[in-house]
């Protein structure tokens, strides 16, 4: 027998925020907000992107989720004040692109960076002694300059992860390898110039990106509503609203920190400004 009501969710538009740097929480909670657009059957989601990408694994991570969901829900992306790296790698799962005539987008590349601390060491008097297996266990140590072998080692994991960015980019967005090569050199680029390249499929608010939205699964743009699946927060947060104001200043910038820190020498697919 065929339940002649409709659940209330199939009439309603799923949005999921991606904010900030990605690293394994975003992936987490992400993951699993698509879960949830999966089981309660909405119909189409809203992948709302401000993030200027992060770590190479937990983009692609969500990625391939967002590819899966689309066999069965809609998915558009918007892009807000900045969608840059990895959020662009996130965004080609979505089947189509909005973004801000000046969204900060682009950024297609790969960045890996260690730290250089000998000449201060040395000054100071520190030295350490390394007992190791094999001449590139210690690739990237932050107390000796990197040696032309690792250097070159390095370059080819790069430019494997670059491959495979531009790969995702091309097939997403039906273009050719060698056009997108062309303009993924790490160089960003506004919104407007992003629908020119390709890269975005048109230019819009993220009210507009809703209505596009609801209209690609044949609901009414002035009725549908979103619902927004967000992380659930702490008890204290929900209790004392303040306290999350006071987070989103100190916290931000520890919550970068820490990002900074777990992340050295670490491939990212990341703008940095």
């Amino acid at each position: 027998m065929v339940w002649p009501f409709k659940s209330k969710f199939r009439k309603q538009i799923a949005r999921i925020e991606i904010t900030g740097a990605i690293a394994s929480a975003t992936r987490k909670r992400v993951l699993e907000a698509l879960k949830t657009v999966e089981e309660k059957k909405f119909p189409a989601l809203l992948l709302r992107i401000d993030s200027p990408g992060g770590t190479v694994g937990d983009s692609q991570e969500i990625y391939s989720a967002l590819k899966r969901l689309r066999e069965k829900t809609k998915i558009v992306a918007s892009f807000g004040n900045i969608s840059a790296s990895g959020g662009v790698y996130i965004g080609m799962g979505a089947e189509h692109i909005m973004a801000n005539p000046g969204t900060i987008t682009g950024s297609i590349g790969v960045i890996l960076r260690g730290n250089n601390l000998e000449r201060l060491l040395d000054k100071i008097g520190v030295s350490f002694k390394v007992i190791k297996s094999g001449p590139y266990k210690d690739i990237l140590a932050f107390d000796r300059e990197l040696t032309q072998p690792e250097a070159e080692i390095l370059q080819d994991l790069i430019d494997t992860s670059y491959q495979q960015f531009v790969q995702t980019v091309a097939e997403g967005r039906s273009l050719a390898v060698e056009t997108v090569k062309s303009f993924a050199d790490g160089r960003i680029f506004t919104g407007q110039q992003a629908v020119e390249l390709g890269v975005v499929d048109r230019l819009g608010t993220e009210e507009d990106a809703r209505r596009w939205t609801a209209e690609l699964v044949g609901l009414d743009p002035e009725k549908t509503p979103c619902y927004t699946l967000e992380e659930r927060k702490p008890l204290l947060s929900r209790l004392l609203p303040g306290s999350r104001q006071v987070k989103s200043g100190l916290g931000a910038g520890i919550d970068w920190l820490e990002f900074e820190m777990s992340t050295s020498g670490l491939p990212l697919w990341l703008y940095r400004p």
